[in-house]
């Protein structure tokens, strides 16, 4: 049974103090409502990712206590892709006619800073950079950058075009342009990557109402029909984080097993996708899953961001929101962001940073370490 996306809703990335991630997820939840012009109590199921609430099944006790089976999910930077999946199944399996999937999370400051409560290790390990994450994004990309003749002036361009996407996005965190010059001058963190060149974590929150395809048109003129939906971990051997001495292109990564199941699933290819969101952790990631997900090859990113390809304008506008560059990543609301991006784009929503020519297929990814990804395409 085919599934389409019906509602969407998003509690604006950023700081909040004073509000509960429950509460945000709440508001993200009411906005997909109104979208689909549908009341709480008729959505028969609900799955709510987040990393930092142990429940957040318990936004729905916020929204109205319905008895509905509610259940959490975690996976990682994959936890929006999972549960747009759950949700997606749960409807098309037949047991509900609606169902929500849901992602909130309120994150403290501190990109850089290891909790010694949590990973053993005294605060300076983090102030210097060597908090193990995003120590492992430098590693990669610095091998990737050596092994495909990437340079670091690409690096900051995708970084640059995260701040000007951001710029004209009002739910965007981070809405000042930064020049590329002043992005490959900031602080080294984890060489070759900047502090400019990696995302921070915030608070936020997003939701997706789903229903059967043929019901679509009950709840709104516009729905967003699942394509695809493709989730894989890694395979033994794949470049992960506690092996980066190994070769990138010794395995597969679960990227590009989520990516060539999601294709196959859908019967498109790359050249039919119109707009990609990809997971873009740090300005590196966003360069590795361009190849990663078959929008090139290994090493033409260099010429493709010259030329201006990913930009909104260009062949294949890559994170035209901002990324998580732009807009942080509240680890469970971010994947239903890039999906709230897509249903905007694919609508003609999108205001000063709409994807010109009528986009009628979107691409989402997400990895999450240490290594599970997924894959959702989205058609209007």
């Amino acid at each position: 049974m085919d599934v389409a996306i019906v509602g969407i809703g998003l509690h604006p990335f950023g700081r909040y103090e004073g509000k509960s991630a429950l509460e945000m997820g709440a508001d993200a939840v009411r906005a997909a409502l109104a979208d689909a012009a549908v009341e709480w109590k008729d959505i028969g199921t609900a799955f709510a990712g987040s990393m930092e609430i142990t429940n957040p099944e318990a936004v729905v006790g916020l929204l109205g206590l319905t008895g509905m089976p509610a259940r959490a999910v975690l996976n990682g930077c994959a936890t929006g892709a999972t549960s747009l999946a759950m949700a997606a199944n749960a409807v098309a399996s037949g047991e509900h006619d609606l169902a929500i999937a849901i992602g909130l999370d309120k994150h403290p400051r501190g990109a850089f800073a290891a909790d010694p409560s949590v990973a053993g290790l005294p605060g300076w390990y983090g102030e210097a950079g060597l908090f193990l994450t995003t120590h492992f994004f430098g590693m990669k990309i610095n091998r990737y950058m050596h092994d495909h003749g990437i340079s670091d002036r690409t690096l900051a361009r995708a970084a640059a075009k995260a701040f000007r996407n951001g710029a004209a996005n009002p739910n965007a965190w981070r809405r000042k342009p930064i020049p590329e010059d002043q992005i490959l001058g900031s602080q080294i963190l984890n060489y070759p990557l900047t502090q400019y060149m990696y995302c921070a974590p915030d608070e936020g929150a997003a939701a997706a109402i789903v229903c059967r395809a043929d019901q679509a048109r009950k709840y709104t003129d516009t729905p967003v029909y699942i394509r695809a939906s493709a989730l894989r971990s890694r395979r033994l051997g794949a470049f992960e984080l506690l092996t980066p001495s190994l070769p990138v292109d010794s395995v597969p990564s679960p990227t590009v097993d989520a990516s060539q199941a999601a294709y196959e699933q859908a019967g498109l290819g790359p050249e039919d996708v119109d707009i990609a969101q990809l997971q873009d952790t740090d300005a590196g990631s966003e360069i590795i899953h361009m190849a990663e997900n078959g929008f090139c090859e290994d090493g033409e990113q260099e010429k493709l961001l010259a030329e201006g390809a990913t930009e909104i304008g260009g062949r294949i506008p890559v994170n035209t929101d901002g990324g998580l560059l732009a807009n942080g990543e509240p680890v469970g609301a971010s994947g239903l962001r890039q999906i709230y991006e897509l249903v905007t784009q694919l609508r003609g929503r999108a205001g000063d940073r709409q994807v010109p020519g009528d986009p009628r297929v979107g691409y989402a990814q997400l990895y999450g370490s240490p290594g599970t990804a997924g894959v959702t395409i989205l058609s209007r």
